[in-house]
């Protein structure tokens, strides 16, 4: 469903079991090598193009313009259940669908036109924002040079979710003539960009983070964004599409030790029943971990609703309402960070109370879900969401919309 606003239509939402029924049979497929991509650190590259190919990059995209108009809380429904088939996509995902955000709420233009016939052909937005090495608290090396329509792009950017698969490259960098912060949205094939499949850690091992290299890479002047532009509830979405992967993480825990449970055929002495799956005790923690992973999932969801209200009174006429809003966004957000973490978490750990030493085969790589859960969960400290929320609510201070990471005043 769109609401046109004189020339900018809104996505409102459309029937979430037909949309959802486009993409299911891609996430079985996509599901099915799960494993074996896990094993091999096989970069999804196929499953990524059959979701390009099938428009799933577009679902936010209005109607009017090719796309399916789909509601933010229905992005991250279908993000979840992406999530329990692979939970590396969706964070590979991450940086495309917060571009996608931004320019939804762009003011009408030609330029975002432009970009809505993109995202509808297929073409998929990867990221660059932190900075490498020792870089101080604020500083911004990654620099556009140049005047008009000579501007260059230098600079090297790690954690590049998703950009090896992207077709653009969302990079936080600042001009050197102005020292003013910026959004350059450059050519991912250009020959100057340069990425390596380089990052080191224990889970989310196929996201294609790593290094990325910027060597004189040209932009068009209508691809330098001013900061100042970007859409008010961009920490939120970033925090509620790692929550997406927690949920579906979970699912996928949940789905996993159903099958293990019901397959097994040895018993222990000491247990209950003459088989696993009718043992009184491992009925109990199954439907314990079913519970937590309901509860994560509504949690994450009913963060989703303020997101939506943020991004329809971006075109309303009442600035308090779209504050409010974009607090909301940011509180309940970190809310369900805190809550959801610890739910999955415990979840992926728990599946091995069910089960006796063959859970731990490398064959079955069931401990990827919490290594997996446990990096996604590592990218915005707990403690600071917690205390963000209790400063909220004790003291009713403002939540920060942006923050960053770099070195301090003490040690480097």
């Amino acid at each position: 469903m769109t609401e046109t606003t004189a020339a900018n239509p809104l996505s409102l939402g459309t029937d979430y079991e037909t949309l959802a029924n486009r993409f299911r049979p891609i996430f079985r497929e996509i599901s099915a090598g799960t494993v074996e991509r896990e094993k091999t650190r096989a970069l999804p590259h196929e499953q990524i193009a059959w979701l390009k190919q099938a428009g799933f990059g577009a679902v936010r995209v209005p109607t009017q313009y090719g796309g399916a108009g789909a509601s933010i809380g229905q992005l991250f429904e279908l993000l979840i259940e992406l999530a329990e088939a692979d939970s590396n996509i969706v964070q590979a995902l991450r940086a495309h669908f917060a571009f996608v955000e931004d320019r939804l709420n762009a003011p009408p233009s030609d330029d975002r036109d432009q970009w809505f016939a993109r995202f509808v052909k297929g073409d998929l937005v990867g990221n660059g924002w932190t900075e490498v090495g020792s870089v101080k608290l604020g500083d911004v090396i990654t620099k556009v040079t140049g005047t008009g329509d000579r501007l260059l792009l230098n600079g090297t950017k790690y954690y590049s979710t998703g950009s090896i698969f992207a077709d653009w490259i969302d990079v936080y960098a600042q001009r050197a003539d102005t020292g003013t912060d910026v959004i350059a949205v450059v050519d991912a094939r250009h020959p100057g960009v340069r990425h390596s499949d380089d990052w080191d850690g224990f889970g989310q091992r196929t996201t294609g983070s790593g290094t990325s290299v910027y060597d004189n890479v040209p932009l068009p002047a209508e691809h330098v964004i001013p900061f100042e532009e970007r859409f008010k509830y961009q920490t939120a979405f970033y925090q509620l599409v790692l929550l997406a992967v927690l949920a579906g993480i979970g699912r996928a825990v949940e789905r996993d030790i159903a099958r293990e449970v019901r397959d097994r055929k040895r018993v222990f002495s000491h247990g209950n029943a003459g088989s696993v799956s009718e043992d009184a005790q491992i009925q109990q923690v199954v439907g314990q971990i079913a519970a937590q992973v309901y509860a994560a999932q509504a949690a994450t969801l009913r963060s989703a609703e303020p997101l939506q209200r943020a991004y329809v009174a971006r075109f309303g006429n009442d600035a308090q309402v779209e504050k409010a809003a974009n607090i909301d966004a940011e509180i309940e957000t970190a809310k369900a960070q805190v809550i959801v973490s610890q739910l999955i978490l415990s979840a992926a750990t728990d599946l091995f109370n069910a089960l006796g030493a063959s859970g731990v085969s490398v064959n079955k790589a069931l401990d990827r879900h919490w290594r997996n859960a446990r990096t996604a969960a590592s990218h915005n400290p707990l403690v600071y969401k917690a205390r963000i929320v209790g400063d909220w609510h004790i003291n009713g201070t403002e939540p920060p919309y942006v923050w960053q990471i770099g070195s301090g005043q003490g040690k480097a």
